[in-house]
């Protein structure tokens, strides 16, 4: 038996780290689920801890999955853990379906802190809570250390699509507008601060957050929404052009009409950013139908998640696949998709 496991065994009886044994399926493996994973998360399908989890449904699903990489895995305003639950209800939610059932599977480095495990899953139970959705099944996996850092999530979703509900990037048009949820670029300014140690006199926090319940609204207000999509990684500028290819439509936006925070705009400007690009992971874009868009927009101002929603533009037949800016100046540019990210491992 080599020095470091004997160190690291003696580590975790004074300190509780995870050790590769609570990924071995044995004793300290049962453990860890059940004293410190099932206490938060438990409900009737995941207290069986069957292979599986059976569960009734009807009527059109939606069903999405991913996995997190975020470094660090704590962050201003939110961890890995809420961004994963975050991030897969949001997922599900921008088809126009109600989350109803997530999984959870957790790839821990030998050495984490079992306090900081316990952190995280609290974190989960509360946006799992939020969000009205259930953990009801999973898996722990234990790696070697250095081969992640510290812990990385996959999660999966399943939800339910009311009727009359057609939700899809390849469905704007021309005339509809273009509707954004609140300021954009906090999430990724709040990873690159924490991980590179900037401080600024507007401290930047992430967005995360579960925007189902804020699309629910929307749609209670016009089921005609075309276009939904969270833009989390290539920023707002990446999901305009995805929608613009999608639907082979043109796309006119407001330089002035964005909302974006002090203190995003000036770690931007000082970092050389453009704050279109940045992650989100707490906004969402919408397209509707001209004539539905204040009446959309009205409910989301009196959502938390949208108190500063705005009509940004509008789409249009010319310039087919393209996005264009109206800059504050008058001038008009096109905006394309980076070649690559701007920041990596930010989810």
């Amino acid at each position: 038996m080599n020095n470091s496991y004997l160190s690291l065994r003696d580590n975790a009886k004074k300190n509780e780290v995870i050790l590769l044994a609570h990924g071995s399926g044995g004793k300290l493996s049962h453990d860890l689920v059940k004293k410190k994973l099932l206490p938060f998360l438990a409900n009737p399908a995941l207290n069986k801890l069957d292979d599986s989890a059976v569960f009734e449904a009807s009527g059109r699903l939606a069903f999405t999955t991913d996995s997190y990489v975020v470094n660090p895995i704590f962050f201003p305003g939110g961890d890995i853990g809420k961004l994963a639950v975050c991030g897969t209800v949001n997922d599900l939610a921008m088809s126009g379906a109600k989350p109803m059932y997530l999984s959870l599977s957790i790839i821990a480095e030998e050495g984490l802190p079992m306090g900081e495990l316990e952190q995280i899953i609290q974190s989960i139970k509360r946006a799992a809570e939020e969000a009205e959705v259930q953990i009801i099944t999973g898996d722990t996996k234990v790696v070697n250390q250095g081969q992640t850092d510290k812990l990385f999530v996959n999660t999966a979703g399943i939800g339910l699509i009311p009727p009359g509900i057609d939700i899809s990037g390849a469905n704007a048009k021309a005339g509809d507008k273009v509707i954004l949820s609140g300021t954009i670029g906090d999430h990724g300014i709040a990873i690159m601060s924490q991980r590179e140690g900037l401080k600024f006199s507007v401290p930047v926090e992430s967005d995360c957050a579960p925007l189902n319940k804020l699309v629910a609204q929307m749609l209670v207000a016009s089921p005609r929404i075309h276009c939904l999509r969270d833009p989390t990684r290539g920023g707002l500028a990446t999901t305009l052009n995805e929608f613009a290819r999608q639907s082979h439509v043109g796309i006119v936006i407001e330089e002035n009409k964005i909302p974006v925070k002090d203190g995003v705009r000036a770690a931007c400007e000082l970092l050389g950013l453009d704050p279109i690009y940045v992650a989100n992971e707490g906004k969402l874009v919408a397209i509707v139908e001209p004539d539905d868009a204040d009446k959309i927009l009205a409910p989301m101002k009196q959502n938390g998640y949208g108190r500063d929603a705005a009509i940004i533009g509008e789409v249009i037949s010319e310039h087919p696949g393209r996005v264009i800016m109206k800059t504050k100046l008058g001038s008009s540019r096109i905006v394309d998709m980076l070649s690559g990210e701007l920041l990596p491992r930010i989810c």
